[in-house]
């Protein structure tokens, strides 16, 4: 994402958001009595989902499934799906391809819904303790460490399972 761009997001919301502190977690490997732990154990009350596609092979981490999991601890669900990444940038994290993820996933920022996307996630982890939400367990490998990179600035990164 262009500095041009970043500095406009971050400018034009400052005044409404500003997230002390933002966890990111990855579902990656884990169980979901172990992920809903982590959750309660750090103060989270709202996942912001930020996959493209809502959707997994693993039990209970679908969209549906998840937010009635999250519903039963008391833990809010949102997702913002113009905060994920296209298919060619999750094939290239699949690979290990962080550079093309990279690409992939700046072009992706730089889409308006994108970037209003971005302002609702920093307006909602702003209100209250928030977990990014990605299938990646290692958050190099993921494009929320990117997304956070770009517009999270000020804010304290939490990696849970790291």
């Amino acid at each position: 994402m262009s500095a041009v761009v970043v500095s406009a997001v971050q400018s034009h919301f400052a005044y409404m958001t500003n997230p002390k502190k933002i966890f990111t977690i990855g579902y990656e490997a884990t169980t979901m009595a172990d992920f809903l732990a982590a959750l309660k154990a750090a103060g989270v009350q709202r996942v912001i989902d930020v996959r493209a596609l809502p959707l997994s092979r693993r039990p209970g981490f679908s969209k549906t499934s998840l937010a009635a999991a999250l519903r039963e601890v008391e833990i809010d669900y949102v997702h913002l799906k113009a905060l994920g990444t296209p298919k060619r940038g999750r094939d290239a994290a699949k690979k290990g391809d962080v550079a093309t993820l990279t690409a992939v996933y700046d072009e992706q920022l730089e889409l308006p819904e994108a970037q209003a996307a971005a302002a609702i996630m920093l307006g909602l982890a702003a209100e209250k303790p928030s977990a990014l939400l990605c299938y990646e367990r290692d958050p190099c490998h993921c494009h929320r460490t990117l997304l956070l990179q770009a517009v999270g600035e000020g804010a304290e990164i939490v990696d849970l399972f790291t």
